[in-house]
Parts: C-alpha cells; structure tokens; sequence
C-alpha cells in the first residue's frame, strides 16, 4: 500500500518550555567541568548580565532552522518576559516557520533518510528530519502577497512590513501565539536584513509581477539598518545572544561602526554570546570568532563566549538558566519598536 501525504505529516514537532523546567542546577554542575559544559555555564550566566544591565538592550539573532525545530517557545518566552528588546534574523524563521504555524499550520516529525523524490510528489518539503506540507506554505506566500497588496505603494523596512504582517493576525482572529505576534504586542522589532529570502519574497514577486507598471511596494533594507542603528543608540550598553551566525550576527555587530560613521559615539557591544557549529578555519562569517569582531570596534572582549553546539540542545538550557534566575521580572521594557518609525 502506498504512503499518503497524511501518513507522514501526522506527528507535530513539539515546541520545548524552558518555564517547566529549571537548568540552572544541571548549567552551575556544567560550569565545573571542560570544554562546551564550561562554556555553556559561562555563556548563560552572560545572558543574564545583559538581562540585568541597567538599561541595557538585549538584540537577538536567529540563523539556521530553529523554529520548526522545535525553539519557537523559546523565543516566544524570552519576548513576552522581557529578556530580548530586538530580532534580527533570517526571513526563515520570522516567515516560513513562526508565521507559517501562527496561520494554523505545522511542522511535522521526519526522517533524513526519507526518498527525496517520493516526498516532492506528495508536496512534501524537508528540512533535514522535519517536513512542511507544501500546499500550506504556498498559502503563507500569498498570505504575504495579499497584505502587500493592501498597503501603501512605497519602500518598508523589513520591521514595518513585519508588524503589518502581525496586525493581519489580530485582524483574522488568529490565536495561534508566536514570535511575530508576541514582538508586535510587546514591542520589540523584528529586522530581517535578507527578507525576500523566503516565503516572504515569493510573495513580494508576486506582488510586483502583478503590479507591473503600477505604482509597488518594496523593502528598503538600507532602512533597516538605520532603524537597527536607532536601537543601538537609544541603548546605553548592548548584548548580543546570537543563535547560528550569518547575516543576523553581522547585521547586528555593525550598528556600532554604522553610529560611529553618523557621528555618534557608542560603545562596542558590551556582551556577545554565540551558539555554533560552524568553524573558524574555513573562512565563513557564522564561525568568526567574537574576539575577531573586537578588531572591527564591534564586540567587546570582556564578555563574550562561543559555545560550540547545535542550537536545539544549547539554548534551551541557557534561556532556561537565565529565565529562572529571575532577573527579567525587574527589567523595564524597552519598546524599541516605537523608535524606529
């Protein structure tokens, strides 16, 4: 007997709580020992530091698969408790997976070693042992082309079109909680500095073929930054907690040289923490280390850890360690958000 489209896509991935349980005694016995444990301890204690800076801004970079890797709640957490104030990450995560599952739909257990031809001919795309029905992520690309074609004609940045996307949400009921509608509601910025490169820019193409010869609207990612560098300058000390690498982590680090060049004088970012697999040896952005940034003005050095592991079995631990520390329930809200318009 055939395999269906729906024999494979009937196990959602479960997204992790760090509220349910408390790392911090497993983290402190990890800081007493070597390699990774120690610098995973050190890492979390660090991301407590920023949450405990007296107004300090807390930018979090997202890279790599992480929400339908089972992260979202994570994310979702550290914005409705206060421990991040700005997000810069890849179209991805904000789009295909966190909007994708707030439009009702999911992610679903699979398998790396599934028959790449057989799961294209049901409409099945994998992201190494997680499938999406493609049927349902094409509803996301015109979902994206549909609130396009309701605004302004003009240039957005990434964070503008972003918090219309949310507001679409409130408009159609929709309950599902995620990190596009959790940022909206709290205030914190969501910049995706490559944002047609994912559901988002199937959708924006869509938008401008049918608007060929009419006035269209586009993103301004030179905007962006600017709206990103306000962030930096309205923070006092900032502290980046950086999830992967790419373009979110350099985005974020060059808001000090972008003040710097309108003559604003900040400082560098105060603490930097970031969670990898990549390598410093071959030469890509994700593995440089954060010591190398502090030659750019940058990063400080003072505290800054890379923790050398994939982020599903890192950061759960580190956000639950700070969560349960219990600093966040003192912090002011920032709402960077307001500024950046």
């Amino acid at each position: 007997m055939a395999t269906t489209k729906s024999d494979l896509l009937r196990q959602p991935i479960a997204h992790i709580d760090i509220k349910a349980f408390d790392a911090r005694p497993i983290v402190d016995a990890m800081g007493g020992m070597a390699f990774q444990a120690r610098n995973l301890h050190r890492a979390a204690t660090i991301l407590d530091g920023m949450i405990r800076e007296p107004e300090g801004g807390v930018i979090l970079c997202l890279a790599g698969s992480l929400v339908s890797a089972g992260l979202k709640q994570v994310i979702v957490d550290m914005i409705r408790h206060n421990m991040v104030d700005a997000i810069v990450s890849t179209g991805a995560n904000i789009v295909d997976q966190d909007y994708f599952e707030s439009l009702g739909f999911k992610h679903y257990v699979g398998s790396p070693y599934a028959d790449d031809h057989a799961l294209r001919d049901l409409g099945i795309d994998r992201i190494y042992d997680t499938y999406i029905d493609e049927e349902e992520l094409r509803i996301c690309d015109m979902t994206v082309a549909k609130i396009a074609a309701e605004l302004e004609p003009r240039p957005h940045s990434s964070r503008e079109f972003i918090g219309e996307m949310a507001r679409y949400l409130v408009a159609q009921g929709k309950k599902t909680d995620g990190i596009v509608l959790a940022a909206h509601e709290c205030g914190v910025p969501i910049f995706c500095p490559a944002f047609s490169d994912c559901s988002a820019g199937f959708g924006l193409v869509h938008h401008q073929w049918e608007r060929q010869g009419k006035p269209q609207l586009s993103i301004d990612s030179a905007r962006d930054f600017l709206e990103l560098t306000r962030v930096k300058l309205a923070a006092k000390e900032t502290g980046l907690f950086m999830i992967g690498g790419g373009v979110p982590k350099n985005f974020a680090q060059d808001t000090v040289v972008a003040a710097d060049l309108l003559g604003k004088q900040v400082n560098m970012h105060k603490y930097a923490v970031q969670l990898t697999v990549a390598d410093e040896r071959d030469g890509a952005l994700s593995g440089s280390t954060l010591r190398e940034a502090c030659s750019w003005g940058k990063v400080d050095t003072a505290y800054e850890q890379m923790v050398y592991g994939e982020a599903t079995t890192t950061m759960p631990l580190i956000v639950s360690y700070a969560f349960h520390a219990g600093n966040w329930k003192s912090r002011k809200p920032r709402r960077y958000a307001e500024i950046c318009g």
